[in-house]
């Protein structure tokens, strides 16, 4: 039975230890940076190895591709997708065709992501931004509107599922309002819970049936003074399973990243225990991996339900014109 852990890897290609150390801590899956994407042919082949390493074809692959300045993909050899924000502006201006653009655009990262065997996307970003908040959301962001992200949201997990890959909306209950860099420091939100009920947790009720989500690392005061939402049992059990409804798949943001504390075997096991299905683990570095690993135990029960029934949502799309795609696209972006 794999275990409770998505793990990145140093390169782009396993190296005799990682192919080793895989194959011995059977993680669920992997996830994929810029510095393991070189070019198309190499990143199908490194799929393919990675899946070798644990048996398993059906191990998921994960990036985040989200457009803009979140790309691990990009020229010569991938589209440069917009930021998502470019699709709140145009909702303020028409939100029919900004929905279709949103759908289109998820059709066109789907499609590149399924032509290398990656099967899953860590986009699209739910969260609601505000004023004087830290830009490492920003125009990741779709808008500032909870409902424009909510509708824009569901157009781009509808456009990724069209195209046969899973979507996990981030980051839940909400990164908005941060007003520093969870890569870096612990972001503390003291905001009231009726404000974040009509704000920060709205697009993610909205789209409480989404196959995936990732947590946030952010303490929210009013709920859990003491620890960031990846890390809370009244959290997770509350808001995101209770209170927003979210029943899918999840997994924790990075572990590696500042905003927790402890050893990276307290991390994973702090994520876990507190009601995340998964640990996501992203550096490559071989001495973090191994303190994870011994951790993190197998998948449970619950989680393998919710892993099932995610890929039921997938739509098995035919041959797809990524070319007529992108024209499309462009019309509606230039359309007056």
């Amino acid at each position: 039975m794999p275990k409770a852990v998505i793990f990145g890897l140093s390169g782009p290609s396993p190296s005799d230890e990682e192919r080793r150390f895989f194959a011995q801590s059977d993680p669920l899956g992997f996830i994929l940076f810029a510095r393991n994407c070189e070019q198309p042919g190499q990143v199908v082949a490194l799929v393919d190895a990675l899946r070798e390493t644990v048996r398993r074809d059906s191990a998921p692959v994960l990036i985040d591709q989200e457009g803009g300045r979140v790309a691990r993909l990009g020229p010569p050899h991938w589209r440069q997708a917009p930021p998502i924000a470019t699709f709140g502006t145009l909702a303020e201006r028409d939100l029919g065709r900004a929905e279709q653009a949103a759908r289109l655009n998820a059709r066109l990262i789907a499609g590149e992501l399924r032509a290398l065997g990656i099967d899953v996307d860590c986009a699209p970003v739910l969260d609601v931004p505000i004023a004087g908040s830290h830009d490492i959301i920003g125009n990741r962001a779709f808008s500032a509107d909870p409902d424009l992200v909510a509708k824009l949201g569901r157009a781009s997990v509808e456009g990724f599922l069209d195209a046969g890959i899973l979507p996990i909306v981030k980051h839940v209950p909400g990164h908005g309002r941060a007003g520093v860099d969870s890569h870096r420091d612990l972001p503390v939100v003291p905001t009231p819970l009726d404000e974040l009920r009509r704000t920060d947790f709205y697009p993610f009720a909205a789209l409480a049936d989404a196959p995936w989500a990732m947590t946030a690392h952010v303490i929210f005061s009013a709920i859990d003074p003491d620890r960031p939402a990846s890390v809370s049992v009244k959290l997770i059990e509350t808001v995101i399973r209770g209170e927003i409804g979210f029943d899918g798949v999840l997994v924790s943001d990075d572990i590696g990243m500042e905003a927790l504390s402890g050893d990276f075997a307290d991390r994973a096991a702090a994520t876990l225990a507190a009601g995340c299905d998964v640990a996501l683990h992203c550096s490559g570095a071989m001495d973090e991996m191994r303190a994870v690993a011994s951790a993190v135990g197998e998948l449970g029960d619950a989680t393998l339900v919710r892993l099932d029934r995610a890929k039921a949502m997938i739509r098995q799309p035919g041959e797809v014109d990524l070319c007529a795609l992108v024209s499309q696209l462009a019309a509606l972006m230039a359309a007056d």
